[in-house]
């Protein structure tokens, strides 16, 4: 029991963040402490790309590298993508750094991005990466010169839709022969800094990531989960030209700070930069000596990876069938020895597999039945993904998951041996890894390994003595597998979304049955009854788990305050309709706090009059402050078949940063912003972000003669100064989005 316990405790602090070096570190290492003061200097306040403090941030960068003598430039780009029916479309500025190599194979790039999200100081998102990049730089500027080419990009625009890597993908020269990518982001304010993300056939950068990298902790469960969800990053339009290959990190710890003004440089953890950096700067100083042209080539397979103990297991992706497939024989060879053996009789060992799926099913109704608990005790809860400080919960969570399987061996340990309901456990870990392996194989030995120790540790216990001492030696290689996955998974999801983690956690649960059951009265070798004694004995570890796990939801529920540092985010922009003269108060969400009642009432549909607007809004009658509408003019008409051509210029008189231009009557055949040609949907709209004061050049292609009408809709940072707005109290805070705290004017033009 205590050697299970001490491997759990060890593989659980294995992936935790290694302490920060100081500032005293040599100069060619790499120091938090360092990074940090990057890190302070670019959060100060909110920078989203088109901002006055973006371009404060953007000089900032310029000025770090040429100080320490590394050639720089700025790439002035327009980068588009696409969006819904339409595209979104930014003048970006990227700055790029070089270190040519002595004797290049290719190049590698080291990426991380300089702007923020509306209203956010972007100390971890990704202020993080961008520290990490520098100190980096520094650290290699004062070492050896690499082999190969290294590239620091700090990309413009990624928030308002990865425009900075897609311009420089798509316009810069350092971009035409591809390369090798480590980007470094950030989602949340602490935690591990974790692989999630790699090219396909990743085997051969894997296995360098590991072998130099040291404090290497990634997984290829969250690397194939992460290509079916809809999250993308710098790395996206890199790996989707083609060109490029190569690695993605995060921490995704305190997810509360994402996108809000709470990330900034108080609640960043400076573990996790040192983690980052240590990190970057091996495996960059690797790469920057490899054969990349090797390693730009995909490999064969992709490599299952996962953190154990400090180091990070790897194999080719050949070995995930024949380790599901074993776990699956190994498991069904047990089955037939507890049989044959007479250990249990077959239609209970049957009843076991079903009897298995009782405590999983009741964790995972249990994790749903918290944040419902959680939510109705404290509404503010709904408005995160997690609390500010989500420790104590989640401690109740897996708390929970051994009490319930405490109840559940207690109740039937004296009808089952423990044996057969191992063996129950087993087939369910088994089945799942060999489903994963089908559907996610880089997840396939999460429980495919687990049940491969399992099925042996039957067999082997059908043959000895000490049957304790194999059962041990599984869970301890169920708990080295498991308990990194829970510890990665759990903080990334939030509570919200913890059930992955549960069900793993409730798994892990099963794998131990046989050392769990050690915390019960044991049977006399001669079989007699335990009496009242003894049977009040069984209660005490089910009672104490389920008591620990009550006593953590109370501690957590009576701790969690929201405050000034931590506040309840609520969300509220401002709209103007120059046409009408009317203008609104609108908010995406709820508010529990009530501060912002006094200004939005009811619930409308303003979609249609300002397209960034979600159609079921929160809105209230607001002053109108005749603010200057944008304004759309015609530099030029043409004559084409079955048409005519327009040349635009779509300008903002009072600065703002963003336009959004619909069509609202008429039709378009194509259309080209920035010099870029974008698709067109139905109906036709385009989203401009940073714009440029001169304004963006439109060329659009219209069907017919008839006079067309455009919606055009700027917006502009800040809505804290105009008429009506009531400050927030203390322990009210802004909710992200990419309309946070902003006002919008909209009017509506005939060409």
């Amino acid at each position: 029991m205590l050697l299970v316990g001490l491997s759990a405790w060890w593989a659980a602090a294995s992936i935790a963040p290694p302490s920060a070096a100081p500032a005293s570190a040599p100069a060619d290492a790499f120091s938090a402490e360092r990074a940090r003061i990057h890190q302070a200097d670019i959060s100060t306040k909110p920078h989203p790309t088109g901002s006055v403090e973006n371009d404060r941030v953007r000089q900032m960068i310029v000025d770090a590298l040429r100080r320490d003598g590394i050639e720089t430039r700025v790439q002035q780009g327009v980068g588009s993508t696409a969006v819904r029916d339409g595209a979104t479309i930014g003048y970006t500025k990227n700055v790029l750094a070089k270190f040519p190599g002595t004797r290049s194979t290719g190049t590698l790039f080291l990426v991380a991005h300089y702007d923020a999200a509306p209203a956010s100081h972007g100390a971890g998102d990704d202020g993080a990466g961008v520290a990490t990049l520098l100190e980096t730089a520094r650290a290699l500027a004062n070492g050896p010169a690499p082999r190969n080419d290294v590239v620091l990009l700090f990309t413009d625009a990624e928030e308002a839709g990865l425009l900075g890597s897609e311009a420089f993908v798509s316009q810069a020269p350092e971009a035409k022969a591809g390369g090798v990518v480590l980007n470094v982001e950030a989602r949340g304010s602490r935690g591990p800094s974790l692989l999630f993300e790699t090219g396909p056939g990743n085997e051969r950068l894997v296995d360098l990531f590991g072998a130099n990298a040291p404090n290497p902790v990634g997984t290829s469960l969250a690397a194939d989960i992460y290509k079916e969800m809809p999250n993308d990053t710098d790395f996206t339009p890199m790996l989707e030209s083609g060109r490029f290959t190569g690695l993605n990190f995060s921490y995704l710890d305190g997810s509360a700070v994402y996108h809000a003004p709470q990330d900034d440089i108080e609640h960043q953890s400076i573990e996790s930069l040192q983690h980052h950096g240590s990190n970057t700067l091996a495996t960059a100083r690797a790469l920057g000596a490899a054969d990349l042209a090797r390693l730009a080539e995909p490999a064969a397979d992709d490599a299952t990876f996962f953190p154990v103990l400090g180091q990070l297991v790897r194999y080719p992706g050949t070995l995930v069938w024949p380790i599901a497939i074993g776990a699956v024989v190994s498991v069904l060879a047990a089955g037939f020895l507890l049989v044959r053996r007479r250990a249990v009789g077959l239609g209970r060992l049957l009843a076991s597999v079903g009897l298995a799926a009782i405590p999983v099913g009741v964790v995972l109704s249990a994790g749903n039945g918290l944040w419902a608990l959680m939510t109705t005790v404290e509404p503010a809860y709904a408005q995160l993904a997690e609390p500010w400080n989500p420790g104590w919960f989640r401690t109740a969570l897996v708390l929970s998951v051994f009490a319930v399987t405490l109840i559940w061996l207690a109740l039937l340990r004296r009808r089952f041996p423990v044996e057969g309901l191992l063996f129950g456990g087993a087939v369910w870990l088994a089945g799942i890894g060999t489903v994963t392996a089908a559907t996610i194989p880089g997840g396939s030995y999460v429980t495919a390994i687990p049940a491969l120790a399992t099925g042996i540790a039957l067999i082997v216990a059908a043959f000895v003595r000490r049957r304790i001492l194999a059962f041990t030696a599984s869970g301890i290689v169920s708990v080295l597998v498991l308990v990194p996955t829970v510890g990665l998974l759990l903080p990334s999801s939030g509570i919200e979304g913890s059930l992955p983690a549960l069900g793993f956690a409730a798994l892990l649960a099963l794998a131990l049955v046989p050392v769990l059951d050690l915390l019960f009265p044991q049977r006399p070798a001669d079989g007699s009854a335990r009496g009242v004694r003894g049977r009040l004995g069984t209660l005490i570890a089910p009672v104490a788990a389920t008591l620990a796990a009550v006593i953590a939801l109370g501690v957590g529920f009576t701790t969690e305050r929201f405050d000034a540092k931590n506040p309840v985010p609520v969300a509220l922009a401002h709209v103007e309709d120059a046409d009408t003269g009317r203008a609104a108060w609108v908010s995406a969400g709820n508010d529990p706090t009530g501060w912002s009642r006094g200004m939005v009432s009811g619930r409308s549909d303003l979609s249609e009059a300002f397209p960034m607007l979600d159609t079921d809004t929160r809105v209230g009658e607001a002053r109108a402050v005749g603010a200057r509408a944008p304004e759309i003019a015609v530099v030029a008409e043409r004559a084409v078949p079955g048409g005519r051509e327009l040349d635009l210029r779509a300008t903002s008189p009072r600065g703002a940063r963003s336009l959004y231009l619909q069509l609202a009557r008429g039709e378009v055949e194509s259309a080209v912003v920035g010099g870029r040609e974008i698709a067109v949907g139905t109906p036709f709209s385009v989203q401009i972000e940073a714009l440029p004061a001169a304004g963006a050049e439109i060329t659009l292609r219209l069907k017919g003669t008839a006079p067309v009408a455009l919606r055009l809709v700027d917006g502009a940072d800040g809505i804290d100064r105009l008429p009506g707005f009531v400050p927030r109290p203390s322990g009210v805070g802004i909710a992200s989005g990419p309309d946070a705290e902003m006002s919008f004017v909209g009017r509506t033009v005939e060409l």
